[in-house]
């Protein structure tokens, strides 16, 4: 017997988990575990469930939507490991964590391959027996450097990119071949010091807290829907060196939260914010 995960954003009514119930309790499905949530302002339903039986996904996504508001999606399919590549420049902290959980079977994925501007990880990389491809940038136009990058991941069939502290901003361009598929770590608590070194704006500022923030990218710098975030308590006595050396342990383990949660299909995005179960 199989596990399944299915996932419908809708308009809200009435009746909706009853109606989806149903459809599953006459095809024989069992519901392992559900959770619903209701935007009473936007008037949106979003509905998560773990299935497991016998199912044809045509059939089940057919008769749902035959049952359900007509701007319902519905996501249906095996509960699989996702593929993924991991994008890094020159610092190890994010990816190196991801690769751990990768070798100790607690990452559920297949990490396919990493892609960096530098060489600077590929030992780190290689001693995991993941392929290791770098696209250097100098002397490389920013154009030409993302047409090499996409000509390595379309040799590969994935589901996400991770951007484990990948240091160059990607253009829409880029993006839109992947869209909400790319996560990103940040290393502030967006929407706070975006942009370029914000330890030093942080320190500056003379803040009590850092953080990171996990995203998906889209066309505004830093400013795609939020996955994941979390904070570490800092004082005076911090220099913005100390806050940097701080930040990279919270930088980590969000990046490794929202991967997971992303994994998991826990994840919905509507206009610029998400719904996680």
């Amino acid at each position: 017997m199989e596990n399944y995960i299915l996932k419908i954003d809708c308009s809200d009514a009435k009746g909706l988990v009853y109606k989806i119930s149903d459809v599953l309790y006459k095809n024989d499905l069992n519901i392992e575990k559900n959770d619903e949530f209701v935007d009473g302002e936007n008037k949106k339903f979003f509905y998560r469930a773990v299935l497991s039986g016998t199912l044809e996904i045509t059939h089940i996504k057919n008769v749902l939507l035959s049952v359900l508001p007509k701007d319902s999606y519905i996501s249906l399919a095996k509960k699989t490991k996702k593929n993924i590549i991991i994008m890094a420049t020159k610092e190890s902290h994010c990816l190196g964590e991801l690769l751990l959980k990768h070798d100790s079977g607690e990452l559920n994925a297949n990490i396919l391959a990493v892609v960096a501007n530098h060489e600077n990880l590929r030992l780190l990389v290689e001693k995991f027996a993941i392929p290791f491809h770098c696209i250097d940038v100098f002397g490389c136009e920013r154009q030409e450097h993302e047409k090499r990058i996409l000509q390595v991941l379309e040799s590969y069939k994935i589901d996400f990119i991770i951007l484990a502290k990948y240091m160059r901003i990607l253009s829409s361009e880029f993006v839109c071949h992947y869209e909400q598929k790319i996560l990103n770590i940040h290393h502030s608590f967006l929407p706070a010091f975006i942009g370029a070194n914000p330890y030093k704006q942080a320190f500056i500022r003379g803040v009590k807290i850092i953080g990171a923030t996990a995203h998906f990218v889209n066309d505004n710098l830093d400013e795609g829907p939020i996955v994941a975030q979390d904070v570490v308590s800092v004082n005076h006595e911090y220099s913005w060196k100390d806050m940097q050396r701080a930040g990279r342990t919270v930088e980590k383990n969000v990046l490794s939260n929202a991967v997971d949660l992303v994994l998991e299909d826990r994840v919905f995005v509507y206009g610029n914010k998400t719904v996680i179960f």
